[in-house]
């Protein structure tokens, strides 16, 4: 319950900083100008706020997650390879997706439940067996192809990377399932340089790049808006 807390506040966090980046550029803006078609017109976008960012699920599919009586369950593999260094990332990863999309009112089920059904049945294949197994109208499968926390060729330097593929499975009423959606990922934390391993510690860093790569993916999903990306740049 604890750590569950720790991950909403972080992501709270995140969406509060976002907005009070809004409100200050706007304060900003009517302390230096006064007047002036143009400066109406941007203080006009800074009040609204950015132009939001449709779905990227939604513009292919025309469905939406957010839709009424909608359910998803979220799962994730990761290879050997990449396990050999992080032996949880899959659980972790479908985790921090699954709170972010419930905080952003998606209906998820709880990652406890799918992991208890992934653990009790290791011989699946396709996603579309959660699905029927957990009753719910998605499944979002993640793929991971490569995962690290460090800049390449350095041990002194954080930079989270991630690669690999989303996809979502849709349930029908007979239990079997369809692949809708598919879309590669290829994520990068922060965004404009590395961060020096003696600026944080390595599991301080791991939970933010992990918060940062859930909404990532995330944002496949829900709607969002082009200043969100402010907080994570450096």
């Amino acid at each position: 319950m604890a750590e569950r807390k720790q991950l909403t506040d972080q992501l709270i966090t995140k969406s509060s900083w976002s907005r009070f980046i809004q409100l200050s550029l706007t304060a900003l803006l009517f302390s230096v100008v006064g007047s002036g078609c143009k400066y109406v017109v941007l203080a006009g976008y800074l009040i609204g706020g950015p132009p939001s960012v449709e779905p990227d699920f939604d513009s292919q599919t025309n469905l939406s997650m957010t839709a009424k009586d909608v359910t998803v369950a979220v799962v994730c593999f990761a290879p050997d390879e990449v396990k050999f260094a992080f032996d949880s990332i899959d659980s972790e990863i479908a985790k921090y997706v699954t709170f972010r999309l419930h905080e952003k009112k998606i209906k998820v089920v709880s990652p406890d439940q799918v992991r208890a059904w992934l653990d009790e049945n290791d011989e699946w294949m396709e996603p579309s067996e959660v699905g029927r197994a957990l009753g719910v109208t998605y499944v979002i499968n993640i793929d991971i192809s490569r995962f690290t926390l460090y800049e390449e060729n350095s041990g002194s330097l954080f930079r989270g990377r991630t690669e690999g593929i989303v996809s979502v499975h849709q349930m029908f009423q007979d239990g079997d399932g369809e692949r809708i959606y598919s879309k590669e990922i290829i994520s990068k934390y922060p965004l404009i340089a590395p961060r020096s391993t003696s600026e944080t510690t390595y599991s301080t860093f791991k939970r933010q790049y992990l918060s940062r790569l859930s909404e990532d993916i995330g944002r496949l999903f829900y709607e969002y808006y082009n200043g969100d990306d402010v907080p994570d740049a450096t």
